[in-house]
């Protein structure tokens, strides 16, 4: 047990008053548990399985007692865990401002204070002027804790902060009785609500308050400054289809309005909070009318309102002007503020995406086509499937034809129809930022971008529905108000992707499109998927390089391109370090603009407090700037450092395409890892996996689950396999010399073996042990094992370092605590799982021993925060 950390000591302390609530049983369950928790470490170390150690521990403690009670108190020390990790994470949070100094690196004040010349402050200003910072929150299902679980870790670091024992004891009674379970899975309107919450309550006041503090410093005028969007939210809950068919047009409109009406209810109640100090003739005037007409706009649409933000910051400019010129700027700063965060967040808070897989829409067309083909004689499918893929996209960005959903039987098509018209809805509601991307996963082809712009220009409202006119090329139409953003996700897909782009760059109709959007092109890389396909190393580096040849052909074709990263919270899915990742990013990548996913349980861990928020938000934005500023990604990686780093990342590749085609790999994971058990966790309205097959298939399965199941095992396989097979070739070749260097002065593979160790850290192979010795499993289990060790050695050596994470003590030491507060929950997950695995349990006992193993997931993942 540990108390040398600023953590360690007020966890322990606060943890004691669990034994004190006045619960029957409790202060027996906690007094076992620390017990068992002992035995744990005790047996692990010494080689004992799970079984063994908990039937050990029955021996010795309970050897009297029934099957049942036994069972029961396992079910008491999951319950009693699960409320300890609560508490561990209510106080982290409770203590980060004391762990991160409001000055501390990567702050905007740490970086302002590097400015030391005239001509730095001046590249700061010209960089903020076109940049952009956008955090997009999704609904991804990593998300264990249930909103009311949140809402007490919140209000308990409050009275952490304050050290109220009397409060503190109460929450944690409340804690005691509120359970951790959804009765049933939440729908997308339910996850968007939650995730509302965070808009509200977090990033409203962050997000201007930050730009507020910046602009300030470098004596620019908020009210005016020309790019109030250099901290942006976006958002997928209700607009992300992809493998969710509970997403609807009416979902997403639903969505998008109650955002609307969230973020004119943070106006009014800031108005009038403003009244209460802008007294003074003429100001509270215009200020009460602002007032009045907000409310109206919520409340009683017949009356007085606002249709767009404008006409609300018109009228505060107004209340500006005459306290400046009258009334000497009493309280500009609090009316500025205010000005501010309408020119942040608009009328639509924060930018609704909408995304859905190349597929769906590849089958939309055939029905269309078809549709096509047999009522009208100037189309025929014979020819279009005949033609190459210019001719056939050409055919679809020329044809002057609007879409009826009437036209089609088929509810999908029907469906899709909707959603594209509820994108015009949106715009025409909330303004066009409400809604003005559509995102295509799994794009493999300039034919997937094709099909969906087309889509969007045959659903506008006021095209031609005469089918004379569909065959009446139209070029010159009229802009079509969105930005099409394919999703490259696969290490094929990442290979070919600079073809793809040049092949629409090159395309007049969607070289049209692109320069009616100020020639930007966003492209979105898919982290989690990509890692899931070809392994830690090779993932991230194919991700790099595509980033380098997507930047050189965009520049080439006169096209600014933005760089949108689908990252997930555990390396394996493309987490940890994100700061240092973009700061390691070369001169060779695009820095225009970072936008980024923050997944699920991110949210909570990176996101959840306003202290967490503002440093994350400022270690985020200072990576972006810093960069441009100082340099900070030190050297540039030469051709040489590309061709090492092209060896190392082919070397691990092929390891973990062995590993990928193992035969015992897809079972190990069905039949070993909890996976199965995801679905039935009630944490998302999406489901697990995709297509319909009874039988897993590996590609039907969803990043989410194949990660968090590794982590459920404390395996992590998806966060470093290859690496030490990679690592012990460079040494076979003799480039170990080469990748030293490489390594010292590289910012990126830094960042990649750091947040390769945070993958190490949390895993624990002692406690899955008994699997080596598995009739099927075994020699599988002894492979994961082997590369575990020979990537640990392989990343010390190359580092120099003593331990994994010694260069960040922090997260070493946070790590472990939670690792050992969650190993005797993990020693009953397995345990269970030794059971179900045996099949030797009666029928009536199978049902219980998943439960066992139901429950112990919860824990076990918020234990290891951002692990799915």
């Amino acid at each position: 047990m540990r108390f040398d950390s600023p953590v360690a000591l007020p966890y322990h302390t606060y943890n004691s008053l669990f034994l004190s609530l006045p619960f029957r049983g409790i202060e027996y369950t906690g007094t076992h548990l620390a017990l068992f928790a002992q035995a744990c470490q005790a047996g692990f170390t010494s080689g004992k399985s799970p079984q063994q150690i908990i039937e050990g521990y029955w021996s010795e403690y309970f050897e009297q007692a029934s099957e049942k009670e036994k069972l029961d108190m396992l079910f008491h020390f999951v319950q009693y865990i699960e409320r300890q990790v609560v508490l561990f994470d209510s106080v982290e949070d409770a203590l980060f401002e004391d762990i991160h100094p409001e000055n501390s690196t990567g702050s905007i004040n740490h970086m302002l204070l590097r400015l030391n010349k005239e001509t730095e402050r001046g590249k700061l200003l010209e960089k903020i002027r076109t940049f952009q910072l956008r955090l997009v929150l999704t609904a991804h299902p990593t998300q264990f804790y249930p909103g009311k679980v949140l809402g007490i870790i919140n209000d308990l670091g409050e009275e952490i902060r304050k050290n109220d024992l009397s409060r503190i004891r109460l929450l944690l009674m409340q804690l005691g009785k509120t359970t951790f379970l959804n009765r049933q899975k939440p729908t997308p309107l339910d996850e968007a609500i939650s995730l509302g919450w965070y808009l509200e309550n977090v990033f409203y006041p962050t997000m201007p308050d930050t730009l507020f503090r910046l602009l300030r410093a470098l004596g620019q005028d908020v009210t005016t400054f020309e790019n109030p969007r250099l901290l942006a939210l976006g958002f997928w809950p209700g607009g992300d289809r992809d493998g969710n068919p509970f997403v609807t047009a009416e979902i997403t409109l639903e969505v998008a309005a109650r955002m609307r009406k969230a973020i004119l209810r943070r106006y009014f109640y800031d108005i009038r909070q403003l009244r209460r100090r802008l007294t003074f003739r003429g100001t509270e005037d215009w200020i009460a009318k602002a007032e009045q007409k907000i409310n109206n706009t919520l409340y009683a649409p017949e009356g007085d309102t606002y249709h767009t933000c404008d006409e609300l910051l018109e009228d505060l400019l107004e209340a500006r002007r005459i306290l400046t010129e009258e009334h000497d700027a009493l309280f500009l700063d609090d009316l500025d503020r205010l000005i501010l965060k309408v020119r942040v967040f608009g009328f639509y808070f924060a930018s609704l995406d909408i995304r859905q897989d190349s597929r769906k829409h590849g089958a939309v067309w055939n029905a269309i086509l078809e549709n096509w083909s047999a009522k009208f004689p100037w189309f025929s499918l014979e020819e279009f499937k005949q033609a190459d893929e210019e001719t056939r996209i050409n055919r679809l960005l020329t044809t002057n034809f609007q879409l009826d959903e009437n036209d089609y039987a088929d509810p999908f098509v029907k469906e899709t129809i909707r959603s594209f018209r509820a994108i015009s809805a949106i715009q025409r509601e909330n303004g066009e930022l409400g809604c003005h991307r559509y995102i295509i996963s799994n794009c493999q082809s300039a034919l997937n971008v094709a099909e969906v712009l087309a889509l969007a220009r045959l659903t506008l409202p006021g095209l031609s529905t005469n089918p004379e006119d569909g065959n009446k090329a139209t070029a010159g139409a009229d802009p079509i108000p969105l930005d099409i953003v394919p999703l490259f996700e696969t290490i094929d897909d990442l290979k070919e992707a600079p073809d793809v782009m040049i092949r629409l760059y090159t395309n007049e109709h969607y070289g049209r499109h692109l320069a009616a959007r100020g020639n930007v092109q966003t492209v979105m890389l898919g982290f989690s998927d990509g890692t899931k396909d070809g392994g830690y190393l090779q993932a991230n580096w194919s991700i790099y390089r595509a980033k380098e040849e997507l930047t050189r052909v965009s520049r080439e074709h006169g096209i600014s391109i933005i760089f949108f990263d689908g990252r997930g919270g555990p390396p394996g899915r493309g987490g940890g370090n994100n700061a240092n990742y973009y700061a390691a990013q070369g001169a060779a990548i695009e820095n225009r603009e970072i936008h980024v996913t923050v997944q699920g349980q991110t949210v909570s861990s990176t996101y959840g407090t306003l202290p967490s928020a503002r440093f994350n938000l400022e270690l985020l934005l200072s990576s972006g700037l810093e960069n441009h500023l100082f340099g900070t990604h030190a050297q540039e990686l030469t051709a040489a450092d590309r061709k090492l780093m092209d060896e190392l990342a082919e070397a691990s590749y092929q390891a973990y395409l062995d590993l990928k085609n193992h035969p015992r790999f897809v079972p190990y994971l069905e039949q070993i890892t909890p996976l199965k058990w995801y679905g039935d966790t009630n944490i998302a309205s999406r489901p697990t996996k995709r297509g319909s097959a009874a039988a897993l298939r590996f590609e039907d399965l969803r990043a989410i689950p194949f990660v968090g199941a590794w982590a459920q095992m404390k395996q992590n396989v998806p966060g470093y396999f290859g690496f030490g097979t990679a690592l012990a070739k460079m040494k076979k070749s003799k480039r170990w010399s080469e990748l030293k260097r490489l390594y010292q002065h590289s910012m990126f593979l830094q960042t990649l073996i750091e947040n390769s160790m945070q993958s190490l850290s949390k895993s624990n192979f002692q406690l899955s042990r008994y699997l080596s010795e598995h009739p099927e499993f075994g020699a599988f289990w002894n492979m994961l094992h082997q590369e575990y060790e020979s990537t640990q050695s392989g990343l010390l050596q190359l580092t120099g370092q003593s331990e994994l994470l010694a260069d960040n003590p922090a997260s070493r030491t946070s790590i472990a605590l939670r690792e050992g507060i969650v190993e005797p929950l993990i020693a009953i997950q397995q345990y269970a799982l030794q059971h179900l695995q045996s099949g030797k349990l009666p029928a009536g006992q199978q049902e219980v021993y998943r439960k066992l193993v139901l429950r112990a997931m919860f824990g076990i993942i918020n234990a290891a925060r951002n692990a799915a």
